[in-house]
């Protein structure tokens, strides 16, 4: 009877087990796999659509609009051109990150000796493109260049998209969507801010300080405050004939710029990022001892604004968002 009583209870052993295994693996055939994570994403830039890995392990970017998101979202580089770079950058400080030098002369050895996966061209660098993807063909090379310059049908459209659709593409490389994302959101509420604090009739002057001149940064094109003319509909102080995106301006007289008698002079100060400007003057003291602008109205009504001092050397969409935020309070006073 002994025998008999534990053979039952091993049946009926048994069968829980092999009630359970299957309660098991039904829930299991229930579930939905997570999808595999991608390894690569597509992004689209000047030259069209470029397979790139997520999260590339070597990156090497000489795109100045792109330093100082990189650098927030703690993207580690292997190399940069730290010559036409903020000096407090991260990555100017840290010696590991290996120096390119600039655009006049890179060495680009330095930048195939990165062993790349990721390149990140644009702006000053644009035009070594197909010489970089001939020496890395290996690595995805992408141009996130925008045309910004005095033949750009669009410039200021060109400025905003080209911010937005970089940081896009960013965000999508490095996971950062949702910090893309926000600022995005920020530089649409910083030119709606600007935008808004615009009387519509004020005359705007635009002007570069390099070298203790000041020279003429014509609407519509060029660094910083040309493309802003389309961007916010300015109303501009002057106009001049075959004028340039030169980065220093325009050689237009003090004297021509002062009778044009501007409401607003906006102003970018290209010595201030430049370390090795030994003959820097700050934009601030050219402005206040030029004899020719003291009874100009932006002047005697203390209209002047200045870019951020690092601008010429951090076209950022943050920096643009700083700019537009600090026009939108200059023109609300």
């Amino acid at each position: 009877m002994k025998k008999l009583h534990l053979s039952k209870l091993a049946v009926m052993m048994i069968a829980l087990v092999m009630l359970l295994t299957a309660c098991s693996s039904a829930d299991k055939s229930t579930e939905t796999p997570d999808p595999a994570t991608p390894t690569t994403v597509e992004i689209t830039d000047i030259h069209g659509v470029v397979t790139v890995p997520v999260n590339p392990k070597n990156v090497v970017s000489l795109d100045n609009r792109t330093f100082e998101t990189l650098s927030a979202w703690g993207v580690k580089l292997v190399a940069v051109p730290k010559g036409v770079m903020p000096a407090d950058s991260s990555y100017v400080k840290d010696t590991t990150v290996q120096d390119i030098g600039d655009h006049r002369e890179p060495n680009l050895e330095v930048l195939a000796a990165a062993n790349p996966d990721l390149v990140i061209v644009g702006q000053r660098f644009a035009g070594y493109y197909d010489e970089i993807k001939k020496l890395v063909p290996n690595a995805a090379v992408i141009d996130l260049n925008f045309d910004v310059s005095e033949t750009a049908a669009n410039s200021g459209e060109n400025l905003i998209n080209g911010f937005k659709s970089t940081t896009a593409a960013l965000g999508k490389i490095f996971e950062k969507t949702a910090e893309a994302d926000k600022l995005i959101a920020d530089l649409d509420t910083s030119i709606a801010a600007a935008k808004k604090a615009y009387n519509g009739t004020d005359k705007i002057m635009s002007v570069i300080v390099s070298g203790g001149t000041i020279g003429f940064s014509a609407p519509k094109s060029g660094r910083v405050w040309g493309p802003l003319y389309e961007v916010f509909n300015w109303t501009p102080a002057l106009t001049v004939d075959g004028s340039t995106s030169d980065h220093q301006g325009d050689e237009v007289s003090v004297e021509a710029i002062a009778k044009s008698n501007p409401d607003w002079i906006f102003v970018l100060d290209r010595d201030a990022s430049i370390a090795s400007s030994t003959d820097a003057v700050p934009a601030k003291d050219v402005i206040a001892n030029s004899p020719a602008l003291q009874n100009v109205t932006a002047v005697t009504k203390n209209q002047v604004v200045y870019a951020p001092a690092n601008t010429y050397t951090n076209e950022s969409i943050q920096t643009f968002i700083t700019i537009f935020n600090d026009i939108a309070a200059a023109l609300s006073r």
